[in-house]
């Protein structure tokens, strides 16, 4: 992909008039939250929408008086920004559809780890101040564009905001793949497989496969083998501007995984042809949001240990 992304990262002083509230599915934790906030929204004047499958999961008929119910693309075209609510899966399902219409997104983390969602579910009113105020500070992410070629023909393609996995599927034996960096071969390699990751993905499936951490201001793309079968192949980091293809030579039955949500079934002599996507994605922190500080919460840095008496 040759220059920049289109989208831009938004103004952090703009006040949104419209929000669209977008939560797990199936989760009475996440119906309770999203009744409260969409009626603090209203009656501080904000339309709110509801992405139609999040609207279900509410059992309380009387709070849906508070929202209009709403499909992605609508969102897309109406909203300001994207509150979402519950874990970094919800965070990324959000974004994958919304990263056409450049919305911002804020996440509520009632999930477990949480690097995506910022705010917690027991600070969700008292954030909604800051963030109509545009008191929060937008962060820009790049996606990554992945798409499989079969007899020269794209078969399937899709976005992902974390990583794009191509793996040995149910069948425990390695697959055999090239890989190969701007139409220059790499290398060869038996493994369980290859995650090529984004910088905000490298806290997810990389991070657990020995992958580098990086910051999101970097512009790169990891690739982490995964299991391989000889010692010498460790992680490489590419240029966020390299074409990456992974050419499937033998395995019964490959697959490619964008974000571990969307899968799609490969054959021998597939490509899997992957590079940064125009399109980014605009994260909105709050006030204090610090990243290094991030991550010392989740991965549990520098903290004193327990000692049992």
């Amino acid at each position: 992909m040759n220059g920049a992304p289109s989208s831009q990262p938004v103004d952090s002083r703009f006040s949104p008039k419209t929000i669209a509230l977008i939560g797990k599915y199936q989760s009475r934790e996440i119906a309770e939250s999203l009744s409260l906030l969409a009626r603090s929204l209203h009656e501080r004047g904000i339309v709110v929408l509801v992405e139609e499958a999040t609207a279900n999961i509410s059992e309380d008929e009387g709070s849906a008086r508070y929202w209009q119910r709403c499909d992605y693309a609508a969102i897309g075209a109406r909203a300001d920004l994207a509150i979402v609510l519950g874990g970094d899966g919800t965070m990324l399902n959000a974004a994958r559809h919304l990263a056409l219409y450049n919305v911002p997104l804020v996440g509520v983390n009632q999930g477990r780890l949480g690097f995506m969602t910022d705010i917690a579910r027991s600070d969700m009113l008292t954030c909604i101040d800051d963030l109509l105020a545009g008191r929060f500070s937008p962060e820009s992410r790049m996606l990554l564009s992945g798409e499989i070629l079969r007899d020269g023909k794209v078969v399937a393609s899709n976005l992902a905001l974390n990583e794009v996995v191509v793996d040995k599927g149910a069948i425990g034996r390695l697959i055999d793949f090239d890989l190969v960096v701007d139409g220059e071969f790499l290398y060869n390699l038996r493994s369980d497989g290859l995650i090529v990751s984004t910088p905000t993905g490298s806290t997810a499936y990389s991070l657990s496969a020995n992958g580098p951490i990086l910051h999101p201001q970097v512009t790169g793309i990891a690739l982490v083998p995964l299991c391989p079968h000889s010692l010498t192949n460790r992680p490489v980091l590419v240029g966020d501007r390299n074409v990456v293809e992974i050419r499937i030579v033998r395995a019964d039955d490959s697959r490619v995984h964008f974000d571990g949500q969307v899968t799609f079934d490969l054959k021998p002599a597939d490509i899997v042809r992957i590079q940064r996507s125009e399109f980014s994605v605009c994260l909105l922190h709050p006030p204090g949001y610090s990243y290094f500080a991030m991550l010392r919460e989740k991965l549990h840095w520098s903290r004193q240990p327990i000692i049992p008496h």
